[in-house]
């Protein structure tokens, strides 16, 4: 449970501390894919791996839908971890072609139905990997990725000896729903282990004060922390202002 008048900080095992409107959690290891001339040029991390989730289960779903995945196959602990898994959009095509379907008065796609639910990925990463922990499915606008690492960071002090793992993808939306996205929509996925013996980070927040921060770009900002090029990002998100630091840089 997260410490929200707290005045002191709350000590537990495997590295998590609460503070107030502040908590500490743990990278073990991570990859991430951004698109590049080619699927694999844009692969970034210390979790890569030349093993590929089963073709039977990538023809199933999109290029994101793939890569998604593909990021968190790297993960040794994707077999036994409790899966999280963000997204603002999901596989925004599928639930656009469902509208399609149905303004033409077609049959629906049972692939696109199954497959357009926020819980779709994690549903078929727990069956490919036979992982019977439980996953979440966060999708919180703009904010979804970093409301996704306090879930598991949350997740890891609650059940300490339970690994977690930290899934991300999106992209911008089609036409003609791309007039109601924003600039900063990218096209990424993004995989995490959370674990006590990895590097330490301290996520925050507070009450934003405007409405988002235009031109931002969440997880490129988290990638780029996490690569170690920068030391720290702040956002501004609809409700609130994130901060992830580095407390190796922080101290």
């Amino acid at each position: 449970m997260l410490a929200s008048g707290a005045s002191k900080a709350r000590h537990y095992s495997l590295g998590i501390i609460i503070l107030m409107s502040a908590i500490v959690f743990s990278v073990k290891s991570w990859a991430a894919w951004t698109p590049g001339e080619g699927e694999a040029d844009g692969w970034l991390g210390d979790a890569l791996s030349e093993a590929a989730p089963p073709v039977m289960l990538r023809r199933r779903i999109s290029r994101l839908g793939r890569q998604g995945l593909r990021a968190a196959w790297g993960l040794p602990e994707k077999d036994h971890a409790r899966l999280i898994f963000s997204s603002r959009h999901g596989e925004f095509s599928r639930t656009l072609s469902i509208m399609d379907s149905i303004a033409a008065g077609t049959e629906v796609s049972p692939a696109d139905f199954t497959l357009s639910v926020h819980h779709a990925l994690a549903g078929l990463l727990s069956i490919a990997t036979h992982n019977t922990e439980g996953h979440t499915a966060v999708s919180a606008g703009d904010e979804s990725l970093f409301c996704a690492l306090l879930e598991g960071a949350v997740c890891q002090q609650e059940r300490p000896e339970t690994p977690i793992l930290v899934a991300h993808y999106d992209e911008p939306l089609p036409a003609p729903y791309d007039a109601f996205g924003h600039g900063e929509d990218e096209t990424v996925a993004l995989a995490l282990s959370l674990d006590c013996q990895g590097r330490d980070y301290r996520l925050s927040w507070e009450p934003s004060a405007q409405g988002g921060t235009p031109g931002f770009r969440p997880a490129e900002s988290v990638l780029r922390l996490l690569d170690g090029v920068t030391q720290s990002a702040v956002f501004a998100g609809e409700r609130l202002t994130w901060t992830i630091e580095r407390l190796d840089a922080a101290a």
